[in-house]
């Protein structure tokens, strides 16, 4: 079936109270993996890849996503491809016709005016290439030059500053800065959930949550009915994906075929999915 765009699944999130999730993809295994767990869900999914996963694929963005949509087209739910944490606008330009049917630009890390600046050109691009939008204003911790924690003083982000900074760019969705941070190992991230819903009084776009790998079930339930409708997660398909291959070469040290431990890692990552997407299910 054919892909749905972002916009479409977001919005049909929105409107039925519930969150829509986006797994990044950085293997063949992981869109296969999404797909999978989502199908087992009986769930719409988006599955996204990075401006870091490009690079690991030598900056060659087509290829990977010509196979994530050709992955997703094989699905049987709804499945959206989005262009995550770009910062660079060669890559932006490159979204439409590599298949991608939105994008996340990433000038979070700049002071806000640059930030402004910098996304409201992004979006008068991306909407002229009939691309969605999403950005991020605050700064979610774990990435290699954010604040030291995601607790830190002036890095949460503001409902009012949120307001403008919509208003002025002209996005279509915001990821904002609650107490979750990337790549987290452990889910023991405890979220703002008054300050979310003082963002979705605020925003009139849907709320976006980074680094969701490190939030548990119920902190995600929680944000989901404070008012986040987009939920990313990656970090968690890695562990996953990891420690079933550490198992498989454990009990098989002799191996050398890659097929045995690969397909046992997709697997555990579609069991994730699976498993995340009943949660915001229920």
């Amino acid at each position: 079936m054919p892909l749905v765009p972002t916009s479409e699944l977001v919005s049909a999130a929105a409107a039925a109270g519930r969150a829509v999730a986006a797994f990044n993809v950085i293997t063949l295994e992981h869109a296969e993996a999404i797909t999978s767990g989502a199908t087992a869900a009986g769930a719409p999914v988006i599955l996204q890849i990075s401006e870091n996963a490009v690079r690991f694929h030598g900056g060659r963005v087509e290829p990977i996503a010509r196979a994530a949509a050709e992955v997703g087209k094989a699905a049987d739910v709804d499945v959206a491809l989005h262009l995550d944490h770009v910062t660079d606008m060669r890559l932006l330009r490159t979204a439409a016709d590599a298949g991608f049917s939105s994008a996340m630009f990433d000038a979070g890390a700049q002071p806000y005016a640059e930030n402004l600046a910098a996304t409201r050109a992004a979006a008068q691009w991306a909407h002229g290439a009939g691309l969605w939008l999403e950005a991020e204003l605050g700064y979610v911790g774990g990435k290699p030059d954010a604040p030291a924690s995601a607790h830190a003083a002036g890095v949460r982000t503001d409902p009012e500053e949120a307001a403008r900074y919509v208003a002025d760019t002209g996005v279509d969705a915001l990821a904002v800065a609650v107490g979750s941070s990337h790549a987290m190992t452990e889910r023991s991230a405890s979220l703002d959930h008054a300050l979310i819903g003082r963002l979705r009084e605020a925003v009139p776009v849907p709320l976006v949550l980074h680094g969701s790998s490190g939030v548990g079930d119920d902190e995600l339930r929680r944000a989901v009915r404070a008012g986040i409708v987009k939920i990313n997660v990656g970090t968690a398909l890695n562990v996953a994906f990891t420690g079933a291959v550490r198992e498989t070469l454990a009990e098989r040290p002799d191996l050398t075929d890659p097929r045995p431990y690969v397909a046992r890692g997709r697997e555990a990552m579609a069991e994730t999915v699976r498993v995340l997407l009943g949660v915001l299910g229920g």
